[in-house]
């Protein structure tokens, strides 16, 4: 089995929020925007994800336009449709609905070198002290690590 190609990782996410669940969807591009997309030029930084008229959508996200692309370039920021089934869909729209959760993208990647898929992840926002936990395990741990290796 091939790996996947991770194009583009919103490692803010995992910081900002508490990932709850996770759900992996294909997304609807045009040809300048895959070809964007292989190139690598994406940014997730504020992107997210909602239920419209019972369809999944991806706003806020900025692929790039192709440089050799013309005036089939489409913007940069357009919504981007996602594919997921009904039931995964009303599944999410029910959960949505709970207080503070929010679909946000954490990570683009080529599937089997021939698909593009988006990693959402279900979140709950994070308070100030819970990024201040996340920051001060984060430097432990490297702070171990360092030990181990210089012994």
């Amino acid at each position: 089995m091939e790996r996947d190609r991770v194009v583009a990782q919103n490692r803010k996410a995992r910081f900002d929020y508490f990932i709850l669940d996770t759900l992996e969807v294909g997304i609807v591009l045009t040809g300048t925007e895959i070809k964007s997309l292989r190139e690598g030029r994406v940014n997730l930084k504020d992107g997210y994800a909602t239920v419209k008229d019972g369809e999944l959508w991806l706003m806020g996200v900025h692929i790039s336009p192709y440089e050799k692309g013309s005036y089939y370039n489409v913007d940069p920021e357009r919504p981007r449709k996602l594919l997921a089934s009904k039931g995964e869909i009303l599944r999410l729209y029910q959960k949505l609905r709970e207080k503070g959760l929010t679909l946000v993208p954490l990570r683009i990647y080529i599937k089997n070198n021939r698909w593009a898929k988006v990693e959402l992840g279900l979140a709950k926002g994070k308070a100030l002290h819970d990024k201040r936990d996340a920051l001060a395990e984060k430097q432990a741990k490297r702070e171990m690590e360092r030990a181990m290796r210089s012994r």
